[in-house]
């Protein structure tokens, strides 16, 4: 700075400080020009701002409307969410439910099934059992005539003394079964 005054004293110009014309005429040109600027671009540049604050203003406003129904949506989805599972563990249920019923059902329809099996077996082995036991008696009382024929040396083709002979020997028969057991 001392040597600022120190040259400012011998008269020389200062590089720093520009000369008084030059200095007027750029002090006028930058009022015109940002007299200018203010006249004209300020107020677009005021109404462009406005224009953008309104915008995030409104935006805001939206967005939190947004967020709001976001939200009852949400609400509402899990109410409905937790209706669809309590209805789906309903089913689950229901579904045991008749399955455990179609299941016994279909076991008491089995056993009946067996039962009137084995009942109509049982009476098929006794319809099987007299008629052999009846084709045995015709058999044995058949051979038992022509043995009696040959040892008594008669013939025993009367068919009312046939009979009367072959349920004797075959009543005889049964008794000694009877008495063995």
């Amino acid at each position: 700075m001392s040597q600022l005054l120190i040259l400012a004293a011998e008269g020389k110009e200062n590089p720093l400080v520009p000369p008084i014309p030059e200095l007027v005429i750029g002090l006028l040109a930058f009022v015109i020009v940002f007299g200018f600027l203010a006249w004209k671009l300020l107020p677009n540049i005021n109404k462009v701002l406005e224009q953008r604050r309104e915008a995030i203003e409104g935006g805001i406003e939206k967005a939190e409307a947004a967020q709001t129904e976001a939200q009852s949506v949400l609400e509402q989805y899990k109410a409905q969410l937790a209706e669809a599972r309590h209805e789906a563990a309903r089913l689950r249920q229901e579904a045991q439910e008749q399955g455990a019923t179609l299941i016994a059902e279909m076991r008491a329809e089995g056993q009946r099934q067996r039962e009137e099996i084995v009942t109509a077996g049982h009476a098929q082995i006794e319809a099987d059992r007299k008629a052999a036991a009846s084709a045995l008696r015709q058999d044995v009382g058949k051979l038992a005539t022509e043995l009696a024929g040959k040892l008594v040396g008669e013939s025993l083709e009367d068919h009312a003394r046939q009979s009367r002979v072959i349920d004797r020997f075959l009543d005889e028969l049964e008794e000694k079964a009877e008495a063995t057991r």
